[in-house]
């Protein structure tokens, strides 16, 4: 039988599908395969400076078959340790749970190893399955948005002799039902796109290539406008003038570094939920100031607030606080899950206060410009290029002497007499 000792351990890992993360005793990061690697992206050098310091605050380990019920990863390298046994349990990891193992290795001197394997699910077939439906509904929506314009324009023309008027008002109805079921559609797809940006890894190459200097008071400015002519709310939401209750308040000048695509994704989502969740009468503000070397932007409402047993619900998909009035206004629980990622995407982090029947503030930060750090990197690309004109400079001064050396001329009398010399 032939023997195993000609195999290496890190080409066996490499070819896994899953990923596969080794720490020793002092919770050093000491194996790991390619898999792993790919799986976290730009977390991936916080887990191989820190260790399993890091893979204690990116791993929310949560039960299997019960998505609110956090374990600390800790507790479950012990229940490996002790029993002898792999645990089983699941990270929410671009937007989906993903099964993983924990389990004891031995190493030399009796030392014990903690090992983790994270699984690596197959999305293209859902992909595609996504990218159809979406077409198909994207198509619907548009037709029966113009259908619904036609019946909106026929009604404005009925006199109010007319004896169709008792028909016109039925169709009203039918009018409003459908233009609240088309919201509702265009908004799942809006958050189905947002979710395959996070899946497939698009959203961290967004926030690269759209990243530049916004200047938030000025942005904010902008938002507040475009909001009013917006559907911000969802049809069957009661009407009233919510742009009255938003204040605006700015310390400094705060300019940020960042996508301005996505902030108005998540600007819209976290004043959304504070118009839904609040009094109509309430006041909301928006507060936008400097940080260290953040500037951070808080919206605070004086709304329903969430209570402290269902805060772990808040940023969980598909998870929505149970009190009445927040399951009584409409929504799929996915926004604050998906604002909270883009943030992270952007360098940033969200967070929130609440306390219930007081209300709540959400706020997040995001990394501060600095015009220094722009005239740095040009003057770094601009060093590069001269650098490289130089090699090739180089380059052709070094055929050049080659020549000289192959086919050298012959000297004058002049510089014979100085070699001479």
């Amino acid at each position: 039988m032939p023997s195993s000792d000609a195999l290496n351990m890190k080409d066996v890992l490499d070819g896994l599908g899953h990923g596969v993360l080794i720490f020793n005793g002092d919770g050093d990061l000491v194996q790991h395969n390619r898999a792993a690697g790919a799986m976290f992206g730009a977390d991936w050098k916080l887990l191989r400076d820190q260790g399993w310091k890091a893979a204690e605050v990116l791993f929310k380990p949560y039960a299997i078959g019960n998505n609110t019920e956090v374990r600390p990863l800790n507790d479950i390298r012990k229940e490996a340790v002790q029993s002898g046994r792999p645990v089983r349990f699941q990270i929410l990891l671009r937007g989906e749970f993903v099964p993983c193992w924990a389990s004891a290795v031995p190493a030399e001197k009796g030392e014990l190893y903690a090992m983790l394997t994270i699984d690596a699910p197959d999305w293209s077939a859902m992909t595609d399955l996504v990218d159809v439906f979406r077409k198909e509904v994207k198509d619907t929506v548009a037709a029966t948005r113009g259908h619904i314009d036609i019946i909106t324009n026929s009604m404005g023309m009925v006199k109010p002799e007319d004896p169709v008027k008792n028909l016109t008002k039925r169709i009203g109805g039918f009018n409003r039902l459908i233009d609240m079921q088309m919201f509702r559609i265009n908004e799942l797809i809006n958050q189905m796109e947002r979710m395959e940006d996070l899946r497939t890894g698009r959203l961290r190459e967004m926030a690269r290539s759209t990243r530049k200097k916004v200047n938030l008071e000025y942005w904010m400015e902008d938002f507040i406008e475009e909001m009013e002519h917006a559907d911000l709310l969802d049809p069957e939401t009661e009407d009233h003038d919510y742009r009255s209750r938003i204040t605006t308040k700015f310390e400094g000048k705060p300019l940020a570094a960042a996508s301005t695509i996505i902030l108005t994704r998540v600007m819209r989502d976290i004043l959304r939920n504070a118009i839904m969740y609040s009094m109509k009468a309430t006041p909301i503000e928006i507060k936008v100031f400097e940080a260290d070397s953040y500037v951070q932007i808080s919206v605070k409402d004086e709304g329903y607030g969430v209570r402290e047993k269902e805060r772990e619900r808040v940023f969980i998909p598909f998870q929505r606080a149970r009190q009445p009035q927040i399951i009584s206004e409409f929504g799929y629980g996915l926004s604050l899950y998906l604002a909270r990622n883009e943030i992270e995407a952007m360098n940033g982090k969200l967070w929130f206060d609440s306390e219930e029947k007081v209300g709540s503030t959400f706020s997040f930060k995001l990394p501060g410009w600095r015009d220094d750090k722009a005239e740095t990197m040009e003057h770094v690309a601009t060093q590069r290029k001269t650098q490289e004109a130089a090699a090739v400079k180089v380059e052709g001064d070094t055929d050049e002497l080659a020549e000289d050396q192959t086919h050298p001329s012959k000297e004058s009398p002049a510089e014979e007499a100085k070699t001479d010399g």
